[in-house]
Parts: C-alpha cells; sequence; structure tokens
C-alpha cells in the first residue's frame, strides 16, 4: 500500500501543477452549471480524465467513483473516490483554495486517502494502519479540549435550502461558543485542516462520497473522530459528516443534534 500511496502522491502533484496553470488563464465564459449553483469547468473534466487515466495504471482491477462521471465502472474489491477539482466555485473566482481528494476503497472501506491544495503545495496523506502526514511530516489533530478554545469550519448549502433555518442556528452557536467558524469552499482541505490541527472541527451537509472519503479516513489516521450528525458511521455517502478532535465530539454532536431534527 505503501508504494501506491506514493504514486498516488505523485499523480495528484502532476495534476495539480496541470490546475493551477489553468488557474492562471481560467476564461469564466468556459463554466457550465450541473444544477443551481453548481459549477463546472473543462478544467474539472481534464483534471478528472488525467486521475483516472493514472490511477487505471496504479490499480488496473479498480473501479471507480468520480464526481464527473469521467468512469462509472465499478471495482469488485476496489474502487477509487475522485474529486478532481474540489472547491470548483473557488477556482472560477480565482480565488486560491481548491484541492484534489483521492481515496481507495477495499470492500467498501477506505484504506488509503490523499488530499493535495496545490496552491500550497500540501499534500496531505495517510494508509490504512498508519500516521497521517503532511509533506512525509507527522500530522495529529489539535489538543484542543473544549468547543470555546476551538476554531471551527463548515460549508454552506448552494442549492438545497430546505433546512437552511435550522442549519443558521447551529451556525449561531457555534459562532457564539468558539474562537470562530470559518468556510474554506473545500470540504476536503477543512478535513485536512483538522487532521493537521488548523481546525479543531468541521461540519456540513449535502456532501458527496468524492468531497469527503479522502479527508475523513486522513483525520482519523490523525487522531480525530469522524461521524454523522446521529453520531454513527453513515458520513461517506450519507450527505452529512462531522470530524473533529475527540475532546470536542460529543460537544459538537450535542450542539448539532439541539437543531437538527
Amino acid at each position: 500500500m505503501q508504494q501506491i500511496v506514493e504514486q498516488v502522491i505523485q499523480l495528484t502533484k502532476d495534476v495539480g501543477t496541470y490546475i493551477t496553470k489553468e488557474a492562471q488563464q481560467f476564461d469564466r465564459s468556459r463554466i457550465e452549471h450541473k444544477g443551481i449553483n453548481d459549477l463546472v469547468s473543462y478544467v474539472d473534466k481534464q483534471a478528472e480524465e488525467k486521475l483516472v487515466e493514472g490511477l487505471r495504471k496504479i490499480v488496473p482491477e479498480a473501479g471507480f467513483i468520480a464526481e464527473e462521471g469521467t468512469s462509472v465502472q465499478r471495482g469488485e474489491v476496489y474502487n477509487w473516490v475522485i474529486d478532481p477539482l474540489d472547491g470548483t466555485t473557488n477556482f472560477i473566482h480565482g480565488l486560491p483554495i481548491f484541492s484534489i481528494s483521492i481515496a481507495l476503497l477495499q470492500q467498501g472501506e477506505v484504506v488509503l486517502g490523499v488530499v493535495y491544495e496545490p496552491n500550497r503545495d500540501e499534500c496531505f496523506y495517510a494508509v490504512k494502519g498508519q500516521k497521517a502526514y503532511c509533506n512525509e511530516k507527522l500530522i495529529n489533530v489539535s489538543n484542543c479540549g473544549s468547543i470555546n478554545q476551538s476554531l471551527l469550519a463548515t460549508g454552506f448549502p448552494y442549492y438545497n435550502f430546505d433546512d437552511m433555518e435550522k442549519y443558521l442556528l447551529i451556525l449561531k452557536s457555534f459562532m457564539q461558543n468558539s474562537h470562530g467558524l470559518r468556510r474554506m469552499g473545500s470540504a476536503a482541505v477543512d478535513l485536512a485542516y483538522v487532521a493537521c490541527g488548523r481546525f479543531e472541527g468541521f461540519f456540513e451537509y449535502n456532501l458527496n462520497a468524492w468531497d469527503v472519503a479522502a479527508g475523513a479516513f486522513i483525520v482519523q489516521q490523525a487522531g480525530g473522530m469522524v461521524s454523522d450528525f446521529k453520531g454513527d458511521k453513515n458520513y461517506i455517502f450519507g450527505r452529512e459528516i462531522v470530524a473533529s478532535t475527540k475532546n470536542i465530539h460529543h460537544e459538537m454532536l450535542q450542539t448539532i443534534q439541539k437543531y437538527w431534527e
């Protein structure tokens, strides 16, 4: 598995170079809309094509769960979960916070995760049974003991606003009882930052597997906890996630569950 993760890291860096080069000359007229406020560009699509091509060489028998649908082939044992450009809206607007997120599932369980943030040249990664790293340096979640000493991250819904009112109540509570709340615009980056201790916790809903699979795994390998809003384990495909230090996870869930039905 170590050899595989090294190959995946190199692939993400190669594709990251392509993405950052395109960012310097991106033309907004080439934006496409998958849905309301759900944007995609040729960069997302071409980046995914490059990733799929490279990952097929690394694990030929693996299938894919990919955001842009470049490949819909599923594997019996292994499947790659790919977000070629997590933070497309940031990318389109010239905000340099976006990432590549890749996880490898074995029989439905994540065994490898890589999140690469090309603008900072930071690669966060972990494999099953080992610690988490950023650019070969060991990382761990924060040892902060309570929410009132924590910096938290979240994301805002951009197309399904049915639960907006109760979500705003959750945001209000965390704003009033923490060091602050940040919205980076890339769930994979948020999770990576929890893993390395920059954030103590992250929560969001309306997410997809490719947004969270790699980052959530890295948080766990870095000593953190991950769950859905109920405190269960349906966070990869369940469209909601809480990732944090072990010290504040229960406290975060209590606040969320107070308003979230």
